[in-house]
């Protein structure tokens, strides 16, 4: 394992130098590892394992639209690919990749196959951190882990195919067979992680809920909506205010921070936009920050993870989905942006 400095903080990090493929290959060889789920991130983790050399089977409700697409990528049923009970049975690992929602429905159907040593993985850490609300409380005598990407599932597998890999947080909750946290690697590596860091499952359902609302989804969306909204009242163009909001972003600079940091952006830009960009960068901070303390203290609370559940659970979850993602899908913003999207030349 690997000390390594970030921003004047130590941390382990854990590379495919100190454990490469085939040690993680060796460290499971006997095990059998059941993907239940094949929505967001079952796809991804799945395919990879299979591909770097695992012994994987999908564990899923027959007959929907899931099932099709495990089968449409290769997975066979009565060999590889069975509904969730007769999965659970048939594996020593199983990942537990449903929805958070999904987790709670099929609990008592994956608890009953949990028997002695055999290990239970999350990548999220919601449903056993808000345990009170969600019920799923594992025996004392299996192993409970997560591994959870920093990405989507189709990010996890793109970078995979790229022969990259996204990071992903390990963390260990029950270690009944001393071999938990080795286990916890084993997958990380297997699952496609460019490199894998040490949290606790508290941790991560934290940071995830935080950074789900916040600047990954919540706060990026809204403040493109903003920033649009502003330069169309102004007598800006659809095009014009979506190039300006989204596409320099998205395209243009977002791959420059990635490469290389937040302060080469600023040293590569006009003074105009440089002096621009560092002078209401603080007052975009100020105004920001007591947003993302109230969203962090729900979500440490539990409040954030009781609304979640009460609403994800309604039957007509989906329906209220389907209006609010055509709402904006149907918005000025967003037509402007697929009309972007088809003009992108491919050079």
């Amino acid at each position: 394992m690997a000390k390594i400095n970030f921003g004047g903080v130590q941390e382990t990090v854990i590379t495919r130098e100190e454990f490469p493929l085939e040690k993680a290959i060796d460290t499971l060889k006997y095990e059998t590892i059941a993907i239940i789920g094949y929505g967001v991130q079952g796809p991804g983790q799945s395919l990879n394992l299979r591909d770097n050399g695992f012994n994987v089977i999908i564990g899923q409700r027959k007959g929907g639209k899931s099932w099709k697409k495990a089968i449409a990528d290769g997975w066979i049923e009565g060999e590889t690919l069975f509904e969730i009970e007769e999965a659970c049975d048939n594996a020593t690992i199983i990942q537990y990749l449903l929805s958070d929602a999904g987790q709670i429905d099929a609990w008592q159907q994956v608890k009953k196959s949990l028997t002695a040593g055999k290990t239970l993985y999350f990548s999220h850490g919601f449903g056993i951190i808000f345990n009170e609300q969600t019920n799923i409380i594992p025996p004392a005598d299996v192993d409970v882990i997560l591994v959870a990407p920093k990405g989507s599932g189709t990010s996890l597998r793109r970078l995979f195919l790229k022969g990259e890999g996204v990071n992903s947080s390990i963390a260990v909750y029950q270690n009944a067979t001393g071999r938990a946290y080795e286990k916890a690697i084993a997958l990380g590596i297997g699952v496609g992680s460019g490199y894998l860091f040490e949290t606790d499952f508290r941790k991560e359902v934290y940071s995830d809920l935080t950074g789900e609302r916040g600047i990954l989804m919540g706060a990026l969306a809204g403040m493109f909506e903003a920033q649009y909204e502003v330069l169309r009242s102004n007598g800006h163009s659809p095009s014009e205010a979506f190039n300006e909001t989204v596409e320099e972003l998205t395209q243009s600079l977002m791959p420059l921070v990635a490469e290389n940091g937040m302060d080469w952006m600023f040293a590569n830009t006009s003074v105009t936009a440089q002096r621009g960009a560092l002078d209401w960068k603080g007052k975009f901070k100020q105004a920001a920050k007591p947003i993302f303390e109230q969203l962090y203290e729900e979500v440490a609370s539990g409040r954030e993870a009781t609304r979640v559940i009460i609403e994800g659970s309604s039957p007509d979850y989906r329906e209220k989905l389907d209006v609010e993602l055509a709402e904006i899908r149907e918005s000025e913003l967003w037509k402007a942006g697929a009309a972007v999207r088809k003009l992108r030349p491919k050079l």
